[in-house]
């Protein structure tokens, strides 16, 4: 006996057997057993979701021997043709392969004769919209008014393309795509009743991949039978179909929330063993993120159509919403530059980077591994663009390193905080001097040659910067340009300019002697002046609980923003109120109203109700707090720079400047009210 495929075998020959459309089958039933019949049915819809299967179960509950009814016997001879495809008055016509004019004329020649066995003629048009527009003009009064005895049933995958007057002379059923969920309770039933041993993944595999379509997943589960020997395996499925395990996606995820940068691009190296298209699997991730929003804003409303429900509404509980919308803004357009990208792997990493690194900096949830820095120093980074904007300048003498004498002690290193940056103006050689002369010689003998300059104390760890270099081998800059002219004499403004071909470029060597008195008479610029601390009185009482209490809530981004720039007012029983500053109210709404009283409630442990009042706080909020001390550290900073013993010396000795823009706090110290 040969084998028969079980999109065959499992075709459905009652309407009791069909799986979905209940909402064409429901009119068809109610039809047939009140015997209000149409002349003309035309159902649409993709492939494989029953048309022509709804067809000839039709056409059986009109000539079934027992009477039309919704349910034919299916033992009778004319229920049997049907099901064998021999039945005579049932004319299955392919429009694609008989489009011209004649092919409908002759089938409609033949629409006079009574039926020869059934009680209907039956004529089964399928792909009817290939039908060309001669033959539907030939066949519309026909499908108008045919005679009693005549039933057409159309069936078609693209509906638009049927003229207007074949429609509305037909009953239109559209049939919809089989779910994913619906695939797979067939297919286990299926296979359960043919003993295949089977995974319940597979079956989502194969669910996904039929796309909507029944027979679809039903030849593919033939196909995945044979490729794996008798069962349906997830592993041979997927290798079968070449499709992206679903579980990488939430690997990728998994690593993007964690901010591990390592694991991410471990997720992409197992990805690509399966050679993906990476537009696709960043369209998978999309997905996801799409359903961990609908699993953010409503639980329920989450579909199981890939398996995997538990885990978006776990994904949904672990990532906030903001980072949500942020990483699928993120993905839509770096699928659009995917293309401009020189490799598609490198282009699908960049996107994930740029995740990573673009993450909001103010979410209690920021990644817990930040990427490492680059190795390079910002006083080193200054220090090169000296040495760059003095060659810019003046040329450049290029000189041999001379080591330091071993009588002359070794200098200690400079106390300065981080990314301070002190500007030395130096003195070139005048007209006349050796250009071999060293530009550092002159330093060290004049450090040589006064005792005085003692080398400072060792200085704590915490106040050496560990990979600057000392300040007598630091590259020393260049005048400026404002320097040279003010240097060189000024030119009478009375009279008249030269002419173009009488213009003598000043000599510069000449112009860089008047330095050296510059250097001596140079005066430090005073620092500038700090930010106006916030004009708020400090906070006690309530406005102090509050600051105390702000830290230890659980609550970012805006509601934490809006939080910082409360102020507790007054505190009666579980009743809060609080003073919002009208400045910061276009953040303010009932969203962030609730939020931040849902992290009080789980704070505190109990129910309590705020009231937010848009009013200006007369004491201090966490947010002036917060800049008050960050004012405090930039001035300590800045005199702790301009206090510095080694410092003033090299002031008062070498006219150096201390750029105060340039001066940063070494590290915040743990935010607490203050």
């Amino acid at each position: 006996m040969s084998y028969q495929v079980l999109a065959r075998k499992w075709r459905p020959r009652s309407f009791r057997e069909m799986v979905g459309q209940t909402h064409v089958l429901k009119a068809l039933i109610n039809a047939l057993d009140s015997q209000r019949l149409h002349h003309a049915y035309l159902f649409t819809g993709t492939r494989g979701v029953g048309k022509t299967t709804i067809a000839r179960i039709i056409a059986k509950c009109l000539n079934c021997e027992t009477g039309i009814t919704s349910t034919p016997c299916g033992t009778c001879s004319v229920c049997r043709e049907i099901d064998e495809g021999r039945f005579v008055d049932l004319i299955e016509i392919d429009a694609a392969s008989r489009t011209k004019v004649e092919d409908t004329r002759e089938l409609l020649d033949n629409v006079q004769y009574a039926p020869s066995r059934g009680r209907f003629k039956v004529y089964l048009i399928d792909e009817v919209h290939m039908l060309s527009s001669h033959s539907f003009n030939a066949l519309l009064k026909t499908l108008e008014e045919p005679p009693p005895y005549v039933k057409f049933i159309l069936a078609t995958t693209d509906p638009q393309k049927l003229p207007a007057t074949i429609l509305s002379r037909c009953l239109q059923f559209s049939l919809k795509n089989m779910t994913p969920e619906r695939v797979v309770e067939h297919l286990t039933h299926v296979l359960g009743v043919e003993n295949v041993p089977f995974e319940d993944d597979a079956l989502w595999l194969l669910g996904r991949a039929a796309d909507g379509s029944m027979r679809d997943a039903m030849s593919l589960t033939d196909q995945a039978i044979a490729f794996g020997e008798g069962k349906v395996m997830a592993a041979d499925v997927r290798a079968m179909l070449g499709t992206l395990d679903h579980g990488q996606v939430f690997d990728v995820l998994h690593a993007l929330i964690e901010g591990d940068a390592k694991a991410l691009l471990e997720a992409v190296r197992h990805l690509s063993e399966q050679g993906p298209d990476w537009n696709g699997v960043l369209s998978e991730i999309l997905n996801v993120l799409h359903r961990v929003a609908i699993a953010q804003a409503l639980p329920e409303g989450v579909d199981n159509g890939h398996g995997d429900r538990d885990r978006v509404l776990a994904l949904a509980q672990a990532l906030p919403a903001e980072d949500v919308q942020f990483y699928y803004q993120m993905g839509l357009i770096g699928r659009r530059d995917l293309p401009l990208a020189p490799d598609p792997r490198g282009g699908f990493e960049m996107v994930l980077l740029r995740m990573l690194a673009f993450r909001p900096a103010d979410s209690a949830d920021a990644p817990r591994q930040p990427l490492k820095p680059v190795g390079i120093s910002q006083a080193t980074v200054d220090s090169a663009k000296s040495v760059a904007g003095a060659a810019a300048v003046a040329p450049a003498v290029a000189a041999p390193v001379v080591p330091a004498p071993e009588s002359v002690p070794e200098p200690a290193p400079v106390v300065v905080e981080p990314e301070a940056v002190v500007d030395l103006p130096w003195n070139e050689p005048v007209a006349g001097e050796p250009e071999q002369q060293p530009a550092v010689e002159p330093v060290l003998e004049t450090i040589g040659e006064q005792p005085e300059l003692t080398p400072m104390p060792t200085p704590t760890p915490d106040s050496v910067v560990p990979d600057a270099p000392e300040w007598v081998s630091a590259p020393v800059p260049e005048p400026t340009v404002a320097q040279v002219e003010a240097a060189v004499p000024a030119i009478d403004l009375d009279d008249e300019p030269p002419l173009d071909e009488d213009y003598i470029e000043p000599d510069m060597d000449s112009a860089y002697s008047y330095l050296d008195e510059l250097a001596s008479e140079h005066v430090a610029e005073p620092a500038p002046e700090p930010e106006a601390e916030p004009a708020a009185a400090p906070a006690t009482g309530l406005a102090l609980q509050w600051l105390e209490l702000f830290p230890k809530l659980p609550i970012s981004g805006m509601t934490g923003s809006i939080a910082a720039n409360c102020t507790l007012i007054a505190i009666d029983g579980d009743h809060w109120r609080l003073h919002l500053d009208p400045a910061h109210s276009a953040l303010f709404n009932a969203t962030q109203q609730r939020r931040l009283n849902d992290a009080l409630n789980q704070y505190h442990g109990r129910t309590l109700t705020i009231a937010i009042e848009l009013i200006k706080p007369e004491q201090e909020t966490p947010a002036q707090a917060a800049t008050r001390r960050r004012i405090n550290r930039q001035r300590d900073a800045e005199n702790s720079i301009q206090a510095d013993p080694l410092i003033q010396q090299m002031m008062q000795q070498f006219g150096a400047v201390v750029r105060h823009d340039t001066i940063e706090p070494v590290e915040a110290p743990v935010t607490q009210a203050s």
